[in-house]
Order: C-alpha cells, then sequence, then structure tokens
C-alpha cells in the first residue's frame, strides 16, 4: 500500500499518497468514474476521492458540489477538506469543524525563474533559491487559498510569508491572509520528490 504520510490531530486528519495503482482500482473502490478527458486527469482526479474514502470511510460524495469560485465542498458543510494531486502524489485533508487546505508539488526547476512572480524579495530570501524551499512557499501559498475559499487573490501581495521555522525538512509557516486579517500557521515538509502544505 502506497500510504506515503498519514497524521490525525484533534481538528483534522491528512493522508499522502503514492499514486501507484490504476484508475480501475480508485474507480472500483470508490464505486464511480471520473469525467476528466486525460487519462492522467482522471486518474489524479479518481486518486483524491480515495483518500477522502480512505480518511472517512462513509464519506458524503453525494453531497459534494462546486462552489461559484471552483472550490469542491459539501453542500450542508458538514465536512471541510481539501484536495491536492502533483503526480505521482496525492493529498487531502479533513475536519468536521475548521476550514482546511492543502497543496503538494512535485520539483519542477523552472519554479525558480517564476519564484518572483508569487514571492516578494524579503521572502525569497527566507528561501535563498532552493528547490525545495520555493516549492515549500508555493505550495503554502495555494494551501492558504483553498483554506480562504472566496476566489481572486493575489498571492504576493495578500498572503505573505512572514517567517519559517524549520525543524529538519520539517516547517511551521507563518503567513497573513490580508483579505481577512488573519495570521495563519501553516505545516509542511519536503521530501526527496515534492513539497507540500497544509492548514
Amino acid at each position: 500500500m502506497p500510504l506515503f504520510f498519514a497524521k490525525k490531530e484533534q481538528h483534522y486528519a491528512i493522508v499522502i499518497w503514492h499514486i501507484e495503482e490504476t484508475e480501475a482500482f480508485f474507480a472500483s473502490v470508490l464505486g464511480f468514474e471520473s469525467d476528466k478527458k486525460h487519462p492522467k486527469r482522471r486518474l489524479e482526479h479518481l486518486a483524491g476521492r480515495f483518500l477522502l474514502k480512505h480518511l472517512e470511510a462513509d464519506f458524503p460524495f453525494e453531497k459534494m458540489v462546486i462552489s461559484p469560485q471552483g472550490k469542491p465542498e459539501l453542500n450542508d458543510q458538514s465536512r471541510h477538506f481539501s484536495i491536492s494531486h502533483s503526480f505521482p502524489y496525492a493529498a487531502a485533508i479533513i475536519s468536521d469543524s475548521k476550514a482546511v487546505g492543502v497543496d503538494i508539488q512535485v520539483y519542477v526547476e523552472k519554479i525558480r525563474n517564476l519564484q518572483s512572480k508569487f514571492l516578494s524579495e524579503e521572502e525569497q530570501a527566507l528561501f535563498h533559491n532552493r528547490i525545495e524551499g520555493i516549492t515549500l512557499a508555493w505550495t503554502a501559498k495555494e494551501a492558504l487559498f483553498k483554506y480562504y475559499g472566496l476566489g481572486s487573490v493575489d498571492f504576493k501581495g495578500e498572503m505573505p510569508i512572514r517567517d519559517v521555522l524549520w525543524y529538519e525538512q520539517n516547517a511551521k509557516i507563518n503567513m497573513e491572509l490580508t483579505k481577512t486579517r488573519e495570521s495563519c500557521r501553516l505545516s509542511g515538509f519536503t521530501s526527496d520528490d515534492f513539497a507540500v502544505s497544509w492548514l
């Protein structure tokens, strides 16, 4: 079983999966197919929903809707969840009481050249042009965006990273969400292949 990481806290549970199974495997466990056209997108789509079922065996997929902002959610808000995938990995987080967000991203060299689009000079200085750190910063901003869930946010100007506390490959990322005047502390880590952040 390619379970990469799992954690259960008081208010949430998170899981990361290394996708090795076929589309047919996920569809058989879930009892439904994916409507995505591209084969890899179908596989990722099903893997993400498989993780929701892995976290909660009776997850109510029949209540899942897409918000006007494009965010998957339950129509009765009985649980909060977030899904992310970056092949060959997928991640999901569930909470029964609080908004959540998760993002996972495999390393790609071009992110070094793109960092100025989503990181200020002060933020860039926190990560020393290291691909692992820059990717972690991207996942933190994506996870916070998913947590917010209400549409457009300027990644560079409206969700600044104030500092990062490292514990070997694990990190606590202190950020602000200026639209709601929230201070947010995200968790994350870097592996050999990817970075992931959640809150």
